[in-house]
């Protein structure tokens, strides 16, 4: 099993779906994206994971790559391979597949309940979790649904949080990979960010990392797990 990471940012955690393709033994490339490393080959992996950025998915002019990527995920997802897009991902994915992105119209930060849909309830993935599940959030955009794409869950803040194109294309506006680890380095690496997206979140953390946090590593890794088993080995 090999899997392609693209990475748009300096720091990135790969948290629960890291942990879960190094349980079913996959063999992970990384790469920097941002820092214009050559995009992964479609013929060289099976699946494709893209994780998120500051950045916004139609920032070509200081992200000259973009495009290219979103190519690269339309034909993995074309050509029956599992996609995973995270934050930033799942909005490029939407851009792959004709969706509008909507920038700034839907900031969202902390551990945030979210709810499946009908057709998340019978999904392969989502259908591994309940209802209302906590998930962490960190973001400003959105998107609009691709044509044809089933639409798996939602909240009161971003009613696109995840779909799925196809058999095993993926997008998750919400940081499911971000386990209690992850949260605690985007802290130290991000304090002043987040204290003017939520503040007083900082001071809250102590209180509520212990249930929120430990509820959404839970969905995390039974998402990761989930998402991971899509793959098809060549």
């Amino acid at each position: 099993m090999r899997v392609a990471i693209v990475e748009n940012t300096r720091v990135t955690e790969v948290g629960q779906v890291g942990i879960a393709l190094s349980e079913a033994g996959a063999k992970t490339a990384t790469i920097r994206a941002y820092a214009r490393e050559p995009l992964p080959d479609l013929d060289a992996f099976d699946a494709l994971v893209v994780f998120g950025g500051e950045q916004n998915a139609r920032d070509d002019e200081k992200h000259p790559y973009l495009p290219e990527l979103v190519s690269l995920m339309r034909r993995f997802g074309d050509s029956d391979k599992a996609v995973l897009g995270i934050c930033l991902g799942s909005q490029l994915l939407a851009r792959a597949y004709g969706g509008d992105n909507l920038i700034g119209a839907a900031p969202e930060f902390g551990w945030r309940s979210i709810g499946r849909t009908e057709a998340g309830k019978a999904d392969p993935v989502l259908s591994v979790l309940p209802d209302r599940f906590l998930s962490f959030q960190w973001h400003d955009d959105t998107f609009t649904l691709p044509e044809g794409a089933a639409h798996l869950a939602e909240n009161e803040a971003a009613r696109h949080q995840a779909f799925r194109i196809g058999r095993a294309a993926y997008g998750f506006q919400f940081h499911f990979e971000a386990n209690r680890d992850v949260v605690r380095n985007w802290m130290t690496h991000f304090p002043e960010v987040i204290e003017r997206k939520e503040p007083g979140w900082l001071d809250r953390h102590p209180e509520i990392e212990p249930t929120d946090g430990q509820l959404s590593d839970q969905a995390g890794l039974a998402l990761a797990h989930a998402w991971v088993r899509q793959i098809r080995p060549s």
